[in-house]
C-alpha cells in the first residue's frame, strides 16, 4: 500500500455542494419517485414533511455525481503532476443508507467521502477494496444523508 494512499485514511473529503431547486426536486421526482411531498408543493405542505424536499435518492444522485467529478479531479492532478492516476473500479454496493433529515427546494447541502481503510483482495492481485463513509449537510451543518460503501482501487506504488 503506497503512503499517499495510507494518509488520506481517515480525512474527510469536500466534495461540493448542490442547492436544490423546486423545479429539479419536482423534475426528479417525476421520474424517479412520485410521492405527493417530492412533486406536488400544496400537498408537500400537507404532509408531515411540511414544504417540499427531495427524495432521499435524488440526494444520493447528487452525491454521486459530485463523488465522480472528484475523482476525475483525482486523476487529473495526478497525471499534471508526472504521476500515475489512481484506477478506480466499480463499488460493490453501499450499506447502512440513511436519510436523516429532509432535504427541502432552496436548502445547499456540502457532500462528504471519507476513506476508512484497504482490503488487499487476494483474489485480484494488485487491487484493493476501499472503504468509505459518505455524508450530506445543509447549510445548517445538520447531517442529512450517510451511509458506508467500498470501491475497487488498483494499488499504484
Amino acid at each position: 500500500m503506497s503512503a499517499t494512499l495510507q494518509s488520506l485514511i481517515g480525512i474527510e473529503r469536500d466534495l461540493g455542494t448542490h442547492t436544490f431547486t423546486a423545479e429539479e426536486i419536482i423534475t426528479f421526482a417525476g421520474k424517479y419517485d412520485p410521492q405527493r411531498f417530492h412533486v406536488d408543493p400544496e400537498a408537500a405542505r400537507k404532509s408531515n414533511f411540511g414544504a417540499l424536499c427531495a427524495s432521499g435518492w435524488h440526494t444520493t444522485a447528487m452525491w454521486m455525481r459530485l463523488n465522480v467529478e472528484d475523482m476525475k479531479r483525482q486523476i487529473k492532478t495526478a497525471m499534471e503532476r508526472g504521476e500515475k492516476p489512481p484506477q478506480f473500479g466499480p463499488s460493490p454496493g453501499f450499506e447502512d443508507l440513511k436519510w436523516l433529515k429532509p432535504v427541502y427546494a432552496g436548502d445547499t447541502i456540502r457532500f462528504t467521502r471519507t476513506l476508512n481503510g484497504f482490503r488487499e483482495l487476494q483474489s485480484r492481485p494488485g487491487w484493493a477494496m476501499m472503504q468509505m463513509s459518505s455524508a450530506a449537510y445543509n447549510q445548517n451543518d445538520q447531517k442529512v444523508l450517510e451511509f458506508n460503501s467500498a470501491a475497487l482501487i488498483l494499488l499504484v506504488e
